[in-house]
């Protein structure tokens, strides 16, 4: 019988490093460090670890030293804006780095995936990994799963860090204490004991943005005058655009007051953010600073912009401010501007009815310059001025009668308890039908019942709302009127674009050319 024999060939290359067992090649070695702001201990840690890296590996005879990797006031939850770490890990990947070293694994990463993912990738392709303060080699055969222990650990430590930090702001929105990104709002800043200031320079842009826009421009056409001015949005641009206006026309900070928790983050490891609609509490602090904008204006603003977004109706052009201000009397539409000899030296700008040659019969209604739109502007609001001391008179009574929403918030309360009473029998109705056997039509046409009277109180309830924000608008409306009027004693001489845009419904044109001025409390003079 032939006896086996068995021999031991030793390794010659290391499976990890693809290197000659007792290969004297030195390993190229590469630092990582990172602090997650930019408070000044913060940057202080920063300089000291990329410091002490530096000399850790360039003390080893037996590495070469390959860099150090930064990334400053950056989360490790995520690494998509970590760009030096993204940078290091390609480096790696293209076998320019053996080995990667850095503090402890909450530097390399706070979520789990991501660093079990870099990690076994950076093993593919040869490179290791030293934790210092976990004392953790990737190579190790216990690497691994120390290294997942460790990741989740630090994934716990910053969605606790994460719900303390929301928590406190919460706490300090619910305290009224306003902060926000002053870079993002045009107009306002931080001054030297902490507290909102005006930038006054800054407030008059802020001052024709809203003049502007109650004179009739769009926020599209406000955003094309502003570029051209040449002044810069509030994010630094030389252009500007019509969602930057929008969005400050309906920022309650430029009259004084604040809406905290607009935003809040749903994700703390990809720190994803989401407009606040009704998840978490909201916090409406009135007062809290100067104003640039008076309330009055302001609340006026937000109804000229409800009633251009309206669904259903035509699309405000803003094309000038006599846009939508015209209506034809025999059809009832608007007049738009024509140009007419726009390339020589006899043109003339004219506002017509927009469906006069529509259909088969034509509007008679005849077009108008904007000098007569003017002068029969003048005439009426004189008219007014001499008879203001009675109009203003009404004006009060018909706030006080008209505009009163007594009546509307008593049912609003009522049709509010009703909807929590069905809210409540609705729930009852399905928690039995859980609990006890019992015909399932009978429980379905129940139900139904339910729900049917529940949408019918829901539509009611919405209806009031929308009827009191409407007298709520008018009321405020009204006032705006009321103190234009009032600064007024003298007949006027001159054209005021933001006196037209504050007093004026809209013109009506009739077929002999007669035009009715009808102001923003109701009343109508014909000129």
């Amino acid at each position: 019988m032939v006896q086996r024999k068995v021999t031991a060939i030793p390794a010659t290359i290391n499976k990890f490093t693809a290197t000659p067992v007792n290969s004297r090649k030195k390993r190229r070695v590469a630092g990582y460090a990172r602090v997650s702001t930019d408070h000044e201990d913060q940057v202080t840690s920063y300089a000291a670890q990329v410091d002490y890296y530096t000399n850790y590996i360039k003390g080893r005879e037996d590495w070469e030293f390959a860099g150090i990797y930064t990334d400053e006031g950056i989360s490790a939850t995520n690494i998509k804006k970590r760009d030096g770490f993204k940078r290091m890990v390609a480096d790696a990947l293209a076998g320019k780095i053996d080995l990667i070293i850095t503090k402890s694994v909450s530097r390399f990463a706070r979520n789990t995936v991501d660093s079990l993912t870099t990690i076994r990738k950076l093993k593919e392709h040869n490179v290791e990994c030293y934790f210092e303060k976990e004392n953790i080699w990737t190579f190790d055969s216990k690497g691994e799963l120390l290294l997942t222990i460790m990741s989740s650990l630090a994934q716990e430590e910053s969605r606790s860090i994460s719900e303390n930090v929301t928590w406190g702001h919460r706490k300090r929105f619910a305290d009224g204490k306003v902060s926000f990104a002053y870079s993002r709002v045009l107009g306002l800043e931080k001054g030297p004991d902490g507290n909102i200031v005006v930038n006054q320079e800054q407030a008059k842009i802020v001052k024709l943005i809203f003049r502007r826009f109650l004179e009739g421009m769009t926020p599209h056409s406000i955003a094309v005058e502003l570029t051209e001015m040449g002044i810069k949005s509030p994010g630094g641009k030389d252009k500007w655009n019509g969602a930057t206006v929008r969005r400050m026309l309906s920022n309650e900070k430029y009259k004084g007051d604040a809406l905290l928790q607009k935003e809040f983050t749903v994700d703390y490891l990809q720190k994803k953010t989401k407009k606040n609609e009704g998840e978490v509490p909201q916090y409406y602090v009135e007062g809290n600073h100067e104003a640039i904008i008076e309330p009055s204006v302001y609340d006026l603003v937000q109804v000229e912009l409800a009633k251009r977004s309206k669904k259903n109706e035509a699309r405000y052009s803003g094309v000038s401010i006599f846009s939508n201000k015209i209506k034809c009397a025999e059809c009832g539409s608007w007049y738009g501007s024509k140009v007419w000899h726009s390339n020589d030296k006899y043109r003339r700008v004219i506002y017509r009815c927009n469906h006069k040659f529509d259909g088969n019969r034509k509007c008679e209604t005849p077009h108008v310059t904007e000098e007569e739109i003017i002068a029969a502007f003048i005439k009426a609001m004189n008219t007014l001025i001499t008879e203001k001391d009675e109009i203003i008179e009404n004006i009060h009574l018909i706030r006080q009668t008209v505009c009163d929403v007594t009546a509307l918030e008593q049912e609003q309360d009522k049709l509010r308890n009703e909807m929590e009473i069905v809210v409540e029998l609705t729930q009852s109705c399905v928690a039995e039908n859980a609990r006890t056997v019992q015909n399932q039509e009978d429980y379905q046409k129940r139900y139904d019942g339910l729900v049917e009277r529940y949408e019918k109180v829901k539509s009611r309830y919405d209806a009031i709302v929308e009827a009191i924000e409407e007298k709520q608008a008018h009321y405020e409306k009204l006032g705006i009127f009321i103190d234009t009027l009032e600064k007024h004693g003298e007949p006027i001489t001159e054209f005021d674009a933001g006196m037209w845009g504050s007093m004026v419904e809209y013109i009506t044109v009739d077929k002999d050319k007669k035009m009715t001025v009808t102001f923003k409390d109701g009343s109508g003079v014909e000129v």
